[in-house]
């Protein structure tokens, strides 16, 4: 489950970016699933220009666990 802060960054960032890379989807289609939101921003990084990689870039930090945490190796 996104946590609300990630889950608005996907939305505008589907906003943002449905003309030019997700024409082809629903105009009402917003990524609901992890697997769905994997899909769509991939979906931006193929279709989008350097913005749109360096946007999903950000929102993949968001969504990646903290990497603050202690590996299991340390």
């Amino acid at each position: 489950m996104l946590d609300e802060r990630a889950a608005h960054a996907i939305l505008a960032l589907v906003d943002r970016h449905r003309a030019q890379c997700l024409w082809f989807l629903r105009v009402d289609y917003y990524p609901q699933t992890p697997e769905e939101v994997e899909r769509v921003l991939h979906l931006i990084e193929q279709h989008g220009d350097l913005d749109a990689l360096r946007q999903v870039a950000a929102v993949r930090q968001w969504l990646s666990p903290s990497s603050s945490v202690t590996s299991a190796g340390s």
